[in-house]
């Protein structure tokens, strides 16, 4: 089989894309369903698939930022506007933003450890999939995601965890690389 530049180029160079640098337009929902599932096509052991989707356009992104305000200023009165304005934004920042669950749990035979890393590999396929359809992406957890509120809200049940929230959105410019791991110092040759 052929080697794909193109595919090595952009897994060499792969980026988050800075909230600053991502805007309009997302993807429309055909291009987002085909997003997602390029993103579940990922190591599962057992066909469990130990993962789910929310999908959280602008609109519900606004709804869901008021309500973080709401929980921030109920447990913190002295909040200044400032933080209150950042919690409303939280999950506008870009066009669309995907909460990605874990489902992970007991099995007999499927360890719990390897669904939790099948729900990263959908994270970091989903934004394979986001860059190769033109768009950037940022996976970011914060603090809404470990606030049993937030995940009651966005309707999980109480086994359930949220991976992360990736943002997706129109990059305006290539974000600045950054430092990467020595790869002498994060590489061992086993000898037997």
């Amino acid at each position: 089989m052929p080697q794909s530049d193109l595919l090595i180029e952009h897994l060499k160079t792969r980026r988050s894309t800075p909230f600053p640098l991502m805007a309009e337009p997302g993807p429309d929902p055909a291009t987002l369903d085909a997003m997602l599932a390029i993103a579940a096509r990922v190591p599962d052991h057992g066909k469990l698939a130990p993962w789910r989707f929310i999908v959280i356009d602008r609109a519900a992104g606004a709804r869901l930022g008021a309500f973080l305000a709401d929980l921030v200023r109920a447990d913190d009165p002295a909040a200044d506007a400032r933080k209150l304005e950042i919690e409303t934004a939280r999950f506008s920042r870009a066009p669309v933003c995907v909460a990605i669950v874990s489902r992970a749990g007991p099995h007999v035979k499927i360890p719990e450890w390897e669904q939790l890393l099948s729900a990263g590999a959908v994270g970091l396929n989903l934004l394979h999939a986001a860059a190769a359809f033109g768009f950037g992406g940022n996976w970011v957890t914060e603090w809404p995601a470990y606030d049993r509120r937030v995940q009651e809200r966005l309707g999980l049940a109480t086994h359930e965890k949220i991976a992360g929230f990736v943002h997706i959105g129109t990059p305006t410019a290539r974000a600045e690389d950054r430092v990467r791991p020595d790869m002498a110092a994060i590489v061992t040759r086993f000898e037997g």
